[in-house]
């Protein structure tokens, strides 16, 4: 039934304005709104929407994964434009100090957005 359904994600936000300034202006992606509700366009024709909620609680697991081919210098890039990457000590996340994790699987990265949601850069060689 929702086989060719072109499913999307959707996560809140507590500012929307915040948040659209977020993903357009230092993430870089293209962003548009109706009705108060976000919609991030991404590679592929893939989107997801972020919403306005008044009690948000931001999501305690990555919500949005972003593959790019070099995760060193997507980090360099989105630190310079004033993006802080998560640390996390011990195992099984930890992070060096730029905030990549390295001990097994993918290279990854994470960094929340200005509602304290969970982002991440991921390393795709593929």
């Amino acid at each position: 039934m929702l086989k060719e359904s072109k499913a999307f994600s959707g996560f809140s936000v507590l500012d929307t304005a915040a948040a659209r300034a977020f993903y357009a202006d230092t993430l870089g992606l293209e962003v548009s709104e109706a009705n108060g509700i976000l919609t991030l366009h991404l590679g592929g024709g893939h989107r997801a929407i972020a919403y306005p909620k008044r009690d948000h609680v931001p999501a305690s697991f990555t919500v949005l994964n972003f593959p790019v081919s070099d995760i060193e210098a997507t980090v360099d890039e989105l630190t310079a434009r004033g993006v802080s990457f998560e640390r996390y000590a011990g195992t099984p996340t930890e992070t060096d100090e730029k905030g990549i994790f390295r001990k097994g699987g993918p290279l990854i990265a994470w960094f929340t957005d200005p509602a304290g949601n969970v982002f991440a850069v991921i390393e795709d060689q593929g």
